[in-house]
């Protein structure tokens, strides 16, 4: 219903180009309004284009330039046109970055006022391998859905009522705390079907504990565990165990990640792309490693204080490594970078 309504919309303001619409829905019924109609390149760009691997900039610089769309090559493929809807086979997950407590008397509730500084975007085969990374992605300190200490004080009930940067956590503490579903949803009308989802992931971390030590975990449940998005961190925490012997315990098992390119056109085509995920939902790499290629590390979510300058200094990085004969990997996962630009 809304796709149709976007194409309508584009079409009726006489749009050429890229354009983004941002919607409210009523969760409970088919009405829905339109927020705002953004006819040109925006962060919200950058992200659409990162996560289907769709080149948007590119395409819409062709047709300001009047080519067709039908007769601008298809990058993806390189055999097909660039008129194409992308069809995925991945799942991916934004998270907003919130930098409140950088700010003085600044409320830390979240309305519809803008007040995220950046957000990350994580990939994955599974919707809960894809919320454990951008959960990890937005601060170090943080190992994925679990329940959280620092929360501890505060009242569960007022937090999911009263939507702060600190929420989800709050969701994950009332799930550890024994809270239905059912019962979060009527405090926070947040869909059943992303509340179930979290609910597994919260079901699972009890049942990786229950078997006390890592000797005792069966390498299946360890494979499901990295499968659902934990962390070898995350999964020590559950067994009173430390991140090292996890790990070299995986690699014993042989559990260990693949490389999958993004697939726009969900294998429907041969894909060439340069935008690589990971994940343990695979049991094959799309790519090869015998390049010997030079990773630069990119600046990751963005902090105030450092941000631009940081990206600067990795794509001189990369074009300076580039220059001289080496095949270049950058590793982020800020899609509102420059960096996703090389």
């Amino acid at each position: 219903m809304l796709r149709t309504t976007a194409v309508n919309v584009i079409r009726h303001l006489g749009v050429v180009g890229e354009c983004n619409i941002q919607y409210a829905l009523n969760p409970y019924s088919k009405e829905y309004c339109i927020i705002e109609v953004n006819a040109r390149l925006s962060r919200s760009s950058a992200l659409a284009s990162k996560a289907t691997g769709y080149p948007l900039a590119y395409t819409a610089a062709k047709l300001g330039l009047n080519i067709p769309l039908n007769e601008i090559k298809n990058s993806v493929t390189k055999v097909t046109c660039a008129c194409f809807e992308p069809s995925l086979d991945y799942c991916v997950v934004k998270i907003p970055r919130w930098d409140l407590k950088k700010f003085t008397r600044v409320s830390t509730l979240l309305s519809s006022s803008m007040k995220s500084v950046g957000e990350v975007m994580s990939i994955g085969r599974t919707f809960e391998e894809a919320i454990q990374k951008a959960i990890r992605s937005t601060d170090y300190h943080n190992i994925g859905f679990n329940s959280t200490e620092a929360l501890m004080s505060i009242d569960i009930d007022s937090e999911l009522q009263t939507p702060s940067d600190q929420r989800l956590f709050a969701i994950a503490n009332a799930m550890a705390d024994g809270y239905s579903v059912e019962k979060i949803h009527k405090l926070t009308n947040i869909d059943k079907w992303f509340l179930s989802k979290l609910e597994g992931l919260t079901k699972f971390g009890e049942k990786i504990a229950s078997f006390g030590t890592k000797e005792q975990l069966p390498v299946r449940v360890l494979k499901e565990a990295k499968q659902l998005g934990f962390e070898d961190r995350q999964i020590a925490k559950f067994l009173n165990s430390n991140e090292v012997a996890i790990r070299r315990l995986r690699k014993e098992a042989d559990v260990i990640p693949f490389v999958k390119q993004i697939d726009t056109v969900a294998a429907e085509f041969p894909a060439f792309t340069n935008y690589l995920y990971i994940t343990y939902n695979a049991d094959s790499n799309d790519v090869d490693f015998n390049d010997n290629g030079v990773m630069v590390l990119g600046s990751g979510v963005y902090r105030i204080g450092s941000s631009v300058e940081f990206d600067w200094c990795a794509v001189r990085a990369i074009r300076t490594l580039r220059e001289n004969g080496f095949k270049t990997i950058m590793i982020n996962y800020n899609p509102e970078t420059s960096l996703g630009y090389l």
